[in-house]
């Protein structure tokens, strides 16, 4: 389970988090959305370590993100907005490397990869460097690296950017099954008709706050609308 409280964020004269507070629960997929600018991917780099808040907490299975880092980094796995790979390193090298990150070896780890690069479709290029690798291979390569060590919380940022159809639903069936197992994932996504077919809860930003959150239905018949789209137009204020 991930939790954020009253987090507040400023870069200089820009407010980036206003006092964003939501809890993504165990066995759901929870859609964080909101219109370009409005704290997305900050929300995500103070969960997943990279960034501290000025001010409030994000939890990750209870733990605090600051004071046992280490130890959230252990229970999450994540696709960050950023996914450079090495270019001398083969797909299958960069996904061995990361389950190395988390203390994984031997023939486990080896079963493990295998089982990433069949599922994601990486056989045809996971011997080959990474150099050249076109957008939809780098977010394949990504994927499997923030899967590989099976973790309970899944910190999922555009993933289906730049994956043609077959792909993006192989990625929703892993998001699904991965929900069915129990576990948590945090999805942020701009494609209104994806969130709509694998998000179970949904947190709307805007402005560094949150507007709105619940259940898909429970939201258009908060606002009135029976458009996805419209709903999101509706309480972010017209922004996309």
């Amino acid at each position: 389970m991930i939790q954020t409280e009253n987090l507040h964020k400023r870069f200089r004269t820009v407010t980036a988090l206003d006092g964003i507070g939501f809890t993504a629960r165990d066995g759901q997929v929870t859609g964080l959305i909101g219109p370009n600018g409005a704290g997305k991917t900050t929300v995500l780099r103070i969960i997943y370590t990279v960034m501290r808040p000025d001010s409030g907490s994000a939890r990750v299975d209870g733990l605090d993100t600051i004071t046992n880092r280490r130890e959230v980094q252990r229970r999450i796995g994540v696709l960050p907005d950023t996914r450079g790979l090495y270019p001398r390193l083969t797909a299958r090298e960069h996904v061995r490397y990361f389950g190395r990150l988390h203390g994984m070896n031997g023939k486990d780890l080896e079963r493990r990869i295998g089982e990433l690069i069949e599922t994601l479709g990486l056989t045809e290029f996971a011997d080959r460097p990474a150099k050249g690798f076109s957008k939809g291979q780098v977010r394949k390569v990504a994927l499997a690296r923030a899967l590989i060590h099976e973790p309970r919380n899944l910190l999922l940022d555009e993933p289906t950017n730049g994956l043609d159809l077959a792909s993006s639903r192989v990625v929703h069936g892993l998001i699904r099954n991965i929900r069915d197992q129990g576990r948590c994932v945090l999805f942020c996504s701009h494609l209104m008709h994806e969130v709509a077919s694998i998000c179970d809860h949904i947190v709307i930003i805007s402005g560094g706050r949150v507007v709105a959150q619940g259940s898909i239905d429970e939201l258009l018949s908060r606002t009135g609308e029976d458009d996805l789209e419209e709903m999101f137009l509706s309480v972010t204020g017209g922004e996309r």
